[in-house]
């Protein structure tokens, strides 16, 4: 361990911070408070130099690696214990060629960082539900959003990326200098290297009309049923969320309803304003009890869910595909959600679709574009007493979706692995077996040592 210090602090060009540092503890923080690891270097970088350099110092220790942008893996998959943990936090600008429809953003970047960059000409690309989640993570593993149905996943926006490798190169990666690490990249995760700089394509958005209707628990059959009859006939522009959750003690949230369960539908409509409104009406005609809907500018509703997810909350999230909303599935809904522990936990289902189910297999390494819902089982509290008793619901009601759940599921709303699991089994489990045997095989020319194992792991074949 003398050695591998010694070595960060002569032969590296960022900053390395130790664990005797007075910024350490701060530095190893993610956003999981779950998650409690204590690297023994923390490498912050600046420049594709400097993720060289970390990759080759820690490859000589033989110590492991993880590689950290908005820090806000569910799973814990940007840090480690007793190793080193790449820090692209420092790699955050933004720029944007609005004649060339493209965005830049380097690999520490978050939404929060891109929005505000992009907004500014009017354009936009997928993004994740909470601004300070990053970039990187989010894009690598497919990247659900509030735009997704008109212009697909983050990943279906990313048509380039400068990718530090294993053995130090930097090499591009795009459709014709090497399509098929970009198609690794559209949602085979961190497994091919670290991603110094994103390109993306950007689409023409200026103010959505989005929001949130809320309504009382009593009410959760009759909306998640109207719901799931009207969803599937909507137009491209509207993507959706309908939660089973406990309302907030907000001033827009009325007295009699604050801390109790309740149902609500959260979305977003990307085109005519007026025309939005008029998309809503089967969903204002079940009388909410609360309307948040209306204009804004896209980065406002990008950062609507923040107050929900802050960090260092202890959080265990579990997700799956649907093939359908059906009436057993709300039954279990219900069920559980009427007895989820912690007020901040909920049940989110995200209508699918549109512009992701036109993608396929050979752009992308994601595999749930046939899924008509994405399920995200979000448990989060703050007491570390309260750890057996949220884990054991959350875990409850995902055997109880199972049956209905589709095989593949989406990467970045994975749960930490459990025991009995190999990571293989799990990544398998996740892809499917034609996705992963390509994902193996690119494995073993971009990475055949898989130093890059801290996510969820392609084995090299």
């Amino acid at each position: 361990m003398f050695e591998l210090v010694t070595a960060f602090t002569s032969g590296f060009g960022g900053t390395a911070v130790l664990p005797d540092a007075e910024e350490y503890d701060s530095a190893r923080a993610v956003w999981n408070g779950l998650i409690d690891h204590r690297p023994a270097v923390i490498a912050r970088c600046r420049s594709p130099r400097d993720i060289a350099d970390a990759i080759r110092l820690t490859r000589e220790s033989g110590l492991p690696l993880a590689v950290r942008g908005g820090g806000h893996s569910v799973a814990g998959l940007g840090s480690c214990t007793g190793g080193v943990v790449i820090d692209l936090s420092g790699m955050r600008g933004v720029a944007v060629d609005p004649s060339r429809h493209v965005a830049t953003a380097e690999g520490g970047a978050t939404w929060s960082d891109y929005d505000a960059a992009t907004s500014a000409f009017d354009v936009a690309s997928t993004g994740g539900l909470i601004s300070s989640t990053g970039i990187g993570g989010l894009t690598l593993g497919g990247g659900i959003g509030w735009l997704q149905r008109k212009y697909g996943l983050a990943c279906d926006s990313l048509i380039g990326a400068d990718v530090v490798l294993a053995d130090g190169r930097t090499v591009h990666a795009g459709p014709e200098d090497d399509p098929d690490l970009l198609w690794a990249l559209r949602g085979g995760g961190g497994n091919f290297g670290v991603v110094a700089r994103f390109q993306y394509s950007v689409h023409p958005v200026g103010a959505v009309f989005a929001g949130m209707l809320l309504f009382p628990f009593d009410r959760c059959r009759d909306v998640l049923t109207a719901f799931r009859d009207w969803v599937p006939g909507l137009p491209d522009e509207f993507s959706l969320v309908a939660a089973v959750l406990t309302a907030p003690p907000e001033p827009f949230v009325p007295p009699e309803l604050v801390g109790r369960k309740a149902v609500a539908i959260i979305g977003c409509w990307c085109g005519d304003l007026d025309e939005g409104a008029q998309v809503l009406a089967p969903m204002y005609d079940l009388g909410p009890l609360v309307d948040l809907f209306g204009p804004m500018p896209y980065p406002v509703l990008q950062s609507m869910l923040d107050s929900a997810a802050p960090p260092g909350l202890r959080d265990y999230f579990r997700g799956g595909f649907l093939d359908a909303l059906d009436d057993d599935v709300i039954d279990i809904a219900i069920e559980h959600g009427a007895r989820m522990p912690s007020p901040m936990s909920a049940i989110h289902f995200h209508n699918m679709g549109g512009a992701v189910a036109r993608v396929g297999t050979a752009e992308s390494a994601y595999p749930g574009r046939a899924a008509a819902y994405t399920y995200n089982l979000v448990s989060i509290w703050a007491d570390e007493t309260q750890d057996e008793a949220n884990l054991w619901a959350n875990r409850r009601l995902a055997e109880a979706l199972r049956p209905f759940t589709l095989r593949n599921r989406y990467v970045n709303f994975l749960e930490p692995v459990l025991g009995g699991q190999s990571p293989e089994d799990r990544a398998r489990a996740a892809y499917g077996d034609e996705i992963y045997a390509r994902l193996a095989e690119l494995k073993a020319v971009y990475d055949p040592d898989n130093v890059f194992r801290s996510n969820i792991n392609i084995l090299p074949k």
